[in-house]
């Protein structure tokens, strides 16, 4: 089954989603499954070297105090699904388009599952910068990509239409938010929903793929 797993890497819900897919993907053992990380920016005019993260807060939700309520529901989930989550740790916002480049590449290559949960893990529990190239380039080196070609690929502009090219086609699909979540290119489900909001849509591709052997 294709899973195509619309999400910012900055975005808190994409990493409490991401977990629980796992969980409900590993309730269906039998079932092969082929997940794709598509991009979808937050902050799409985000300067290349990103912003203060008090600044940030300050202009997305007026003042650190608001962003503290929104964030203790975020906080709370987490640790209700067992989630490391340490967002007072973060000090940037980053511009995520060379990260979403990479996922891109490592998708390609196999390994875009181990570094979404790497980068994940950077942002949310180290509070690392995820627009650092020298930190992506080490992340990607730490999922079997090579370091130095890692890092020259994120010097050029490779995938960067790619990338421009997919966040158009998922508004065009009236993605507004993420994540969002796309099986088989057919049905759709979205927000960090829990595992068991999952099961249908994966049984549903498990029947169809039994019926189209029998056909």
């Amino acid at each position: 089954m294709l899973i195509e797993v619309y999400a910012d890497l900055i975005c808190p819900w994409c990493y409490i989603g991401k977990h629980r897919l796992d969980r409900a993907m590993a309730e269906r053992p039998g079932l092969a499954f082929d997940r794709r990380w598509q991009p979808f920016e937050l902050n799409p005019e985000m300067p290349a070297r990103g912003m203060d993260r008090f600044a940030y807060l300050s202009a997305k939700f007026g003042g650190a105090e608001r962003a503290r309520q929104v964030y203790a529901v975020i906080e709370e989930t987490a640790q209700r699904d067992g989630l490391t989550i340490a967002l007072d740790r973060i000090r940037r916002t980053p511009n995520t388009l060379d990260a979403h480049r990479l996922v891109r590449r490592a998708d390609a290559l196999g390994a875009g599952d181990a570094l979404v949960d790497m980068l994940f893990r950077a942002y949310f529990v180290e509070g690392q910068d995820l627009g650092d190239r020298d930190l992506l380039a080490e992340r990607a080196a730490a999922v079997g990509l090579d370091p130095a070609e890692s890092r020259r690929f994120l010097d050029g502009d490779e995938e960067t239409a790619a990338v421009r090219t997919a966040e158009t086609l998922a508004r065009q699909l009236g993605i507004q938010a993420v994540p969002c979540y796309v099986f088989d290119r057919r049905y759709a489900l979205a927000g960090a929903q829990e595992p068991v909001a999952f099961l249908p849509l994966l049984d549903l591709g498990t029947e169809e793929a039994a019926m189209s052997r029998l056909s």
